[in-house]
């Protein structure tokens, strides 16, 4: 199926580069002028992606960002200005899957749209394929996008699930950032602070689900899964 993006920027001049670049990928699009405009297209026609300008009128980014993730993880890319560092430290601990700065290339918008695309699409190829991961008390469904602890629910982003099941697959093994890089951020370069940022908000949500302290920090050598059978 043709993803649908939801593009939303106070700036039509940015709109239509971001257009222009998105047309040509065959990808439906929605275009919003504001925040509160970009609010109602995502109730009425429920996006894949939603692209967001942070500095919105009658709305900004930031929350339009907050009032989607009070009821669906459906992934955000967050534009900023590059004077705007902790607009996008925000924009990540509210739950938004990457950031890219203005002004950007178009090419690389593309990139890390197909890169959250690629994320969020089921690959379920054939019998031998898993299509959910148990690793003691927690549960990964890879077709759903559900995870559990102790029968618990765990509502994760799909950048968070990436990570989770990353960590999930090498239970007790250490993982680097640059393995986070090849394998979650399909090898775009993102910082460490967005890394950190994700694995913060990861680390929170397992806490609170009762899987405490399971996810490790290890200095100078990268993060470690820690689930006993």
């Amino acid at each position: 199926m043709t993803p649908t993006i939801l593009i939303a920027d106070d700036d039509p001049e940015i709109r239509a580069v971001i257009q222009y670049a998105f047309r040509r990928e065959g990808w439906e699009m929605l275009l919003a002028s504001d925040g509160e405009e970009a609010l109602g297209l995502y109730a009425e026609e429920s996006p894949d992606v939603l692209v967001l300008d942070i500095n919105m009128p009658k709305v900004d980014g930031l929350e339009v960002c907050r009032n989607v993730r009070s009821r669906s993880e459906t992934p955000v890319l967050f534009v900023s200005s590059r004077d705007e560092e902790l607009d996008k430290i925000l924009g990540l601990e509210l739950g938004g899957d990457d950031y890219i700065t203005k002004p950007f290339s178009p090419r690389e918008l593309v990139a890390r749209v197909k890169a959250i695309l690629r994320r969020i699409a089921h690959k379920p190829q054939g019998a031998l394929e898993l299509h959910r991961i148990d690793v003691g008390l927690l549960v990964l469904d890879l077709d759903t996008f559900e995870v559990q602890w102790d029968g618990n629910d765990v509502t994760l982003t799909v950048t968070e699930f990436g990570l989770l099941k990353l960590f999930a697959e090498n239970n007790l093994k250490v993982v680097t950032r640059e393995d986070i890089q090849n394998h979650v951020y399909d090898g775009l370069q993102v910082s460490s602070r967005t890394v950190d940022s994700h694995i913060r908000r990861l680390r929170q949500k397992l806490n609170r689900a009762g899987a405490e302290n399971i996810l490790e920090t290890l200095h100078a050598k990268g993060f470690r899964l820690r689930v006993g059978a």
